[in-house]
């Protein structure tokens, strides 16, 4: 790609990227209730749901999801699903996770909260409608490309992507865990903090049910 183009793919990315959805308000969420750590770990969870989006977009797989109706309408309710039980599960808490002598009382298991990063992600058949759509506008395709080197192209700027995307997540990290500590000192505050994040990821859920291929 020319510089000219490869500056319109990264600011298209930092744009997308900064765009609120389901995986950052649960990187957000999870490092406001958790702490710093916990915000890494859902970070890479969603950056390795959507890798399996990114592969697929290179195989040729997510035409499924393009072509058909069925397919999309599954995986779409299945993912809406998935993110209202989340939410449903924090607005029911009866207790917010408050934080004691620098340690949470309501400890939480990394390996589940990026494997509950993964499913929002690969459960939403609208981010493989969107690497699927967006990629190929900065891939160059003409007689002299074979089909390996439009995949690696495809896996590169795919790459890239979730790079971006683990940046401002970073960011919203580092900004977000000193709130969220100073915040969950308090247990009204620390309960009803968990509450609005699973009211969010609710609305997020009806959001994607309703919303069209």
């Amino acid at each position: 790609m020319s510089t000219d183009a490869w500056s319109l793919f990264l600011l298209a990315c930092l744009m997308l990227n900064i765009a609120p959805g389901p995986d950052l308000v649960f990187v957000f969420s999870r490092t406001m209730s958790h702490g710093k750590k916990i915000g890494f770990v859902a970070s890479l969870g969603v950056g390795s749901g959507a890798l399996v989006h990114v592969f697929a977009a290179a195989f040729g797989v997510s035409v499924i999801l393009a072509t058909s109706a069925t397919a999309f309408v599954m995986v779409k309710y299945i993912g809406a699903a998935y993110l209202v039980s989340l939410g449903l599960k924090a607005i029911f808490s009866r207790e917010g996770t408050i934080l004691r002598n620098g340690t949470d009382t309501k400890q939480v298991n990394p390996w589940t909260v990026f494997r509950q990063g993964v499913l929002i992600d690969v459960l939403n058949p609208k981010v493989a409608l969107f690497f699927l759509a967006f990629l190929p506008q900065f891939i160059a395709h003409d007689a002299s490309q074979s089909s390996a080197q439009i995949f690696i192209q495809t896996v590169i700027l795919g790459f890239i992507v979730i790079a971006v995307g683990f940046v401002v997540e970073t960011a919203l990290i580092l900004t977000a865990a000193p709130l969220g500590a100073y915040l969950r000192s308090n247990p009204k505050i620390a309960l009803w903090l968990d509450r609005s994040f699973g009211g969010m990821l609710v609305f997020l859920g009806a959001k994607l049910a309703s919303s069209d291929q």
